[in-house]
């Protein structure tokens, strides 16, 4: 089930600066008025203290990084990707402080919040989050999972964790995998067939989110319908455009966009398609100047000339008694 921004603070926060929150209702407030601490309890296990930091916006790249297990992939966090936040963050700033902890080299891992970062990177606005310190591997990794429920993953992100989840042994095929991801079978086939295809092909669309299992069948297709060669030519001329597919595409809308770019993918693939040099079958000379015969596989054309009615009979009657 979906979680709301609101609600996953709530989650996350079980107890507030000095007020001390009891329930949902008091978590979500001290988080939305940006209380000073707050006390979080990781995973129903030790509480840790995080301290509210704010980064001017120049500085939010260089100071801060996502951590390296968070599922959700950071090249697809485009202005369309984050379009349901960012027109408010423009207006109003941040509502909701991410969460992350310290790194020993002073800069913030972000564990809670790479697209309200990333939006803030947009948008060019400060960047409030908690951070603390001693928060180990396995609590971040809890951090990260909980906070990337509030917003679906893509079918590529999907894909990466259930191919991981193949690829360690802890399912065996696609079915007990759709039965571990309580999803369907059909799910998990785009979901993998979209982490099979290449970072370049994706960075095409404006929001990878947005993409659904038909156009990542259709995309499979197309990239795996060519040789190995013509797959690299493909990639090529991807990465030598200067920008993103999307951003040349002279449309408004993203629904529009992503038609347009799938358009462009399939011309794309057909023109790099080896093309099949097939000889023509020649016409043959049977009789000189009156009957002719093309022989293509197990096809045989006679065309004759200057034939008589009763030749033609004669010639029918014949083959209808032969072929029976």
């Amino acid at each position: 089930m979906a979680i709301k921004t609101k609600d996953l603070n709530a989650r996350l926060f079980g107890k507030a600066d000095k007020r001390r929150a009891t329930n949902v209702a008091e978590a979500q407030t001290a988080a939305k008025d940006k209380a000073a601490v707050i006390e979080l309890a990781i995973a129903g296990e030790e509480t840790v203290a995080f301290e509210l930091i704010k980064i001017n916006a120049a500085e939010v790249k260089t100071k801060t990084q996502i951590f390296s297990q968070n599922a959700r992939e950071q090249a697809f966090l485009t202005e369309y990707a984050l379009a349901d936040i960012l027109v408010t963050l423009k207006d109003r700033g941040q509502q909701y402080p991410a969460v992350g902890r310290w790194l020993e080299d002073g800069r913030i891992e972000v564990l809670d919040g790479s697209r309200r970062r990333m939006s803030c990177i947009l948008a060019e606005k400060d960047f409030l989050i908690y951070v603390a310190k001693g928060i180990n591997t396995e609590h971040a990794k809890f951090l990260s999972d909980v906070a990337n429920a509030h917003k679906p993953l893509s079918l590529f992100e999907r894909g990466k964790e259930m191919q991981a989840l193949l690829d360690s042994g802890k399912v065996t095929d696609q079915k007990e995998l759709a039965k571990y991801c309580q999803c369907s079978e059909a799910l998990v086939s785009g979901a993998l067939k979209a982490a099979s295809l290449p970072m370049e092909l994706l960075l095409a669309y404006p929001s990878v989110g947005e993409l659904g299992r038909p156009t990542i069948v259709k995309l499979h297709r197309i990239y795996f319908g060519l040789a190995g060669q013509q797959q690299q030519q493909l990639i090529e001329q991807l990465s030598s455009a200067g920008s993103a597919m999307w951003k040349r595409i002279d449309a408004q809308g993203i629904t529009r966009i992503t038609r347009e770019v799938t358009m462009q993918l399939e011309q794309m693939g057909d023109s790099l398609q080896p093309k099949l040099l097939v000889e023509k079958a020649k016409a043959q000379e049977l009789v000189k100047g009156k009957v002719t015969f093309i022989r293509d596989g197990d096809k045989l054309q006679l065309k004759l000339k200057k034939m008589s009615d009763r030749q033609v009979e004669d010639i029918l009657a014949y083959l209808n008694d032969y072929l029976k």
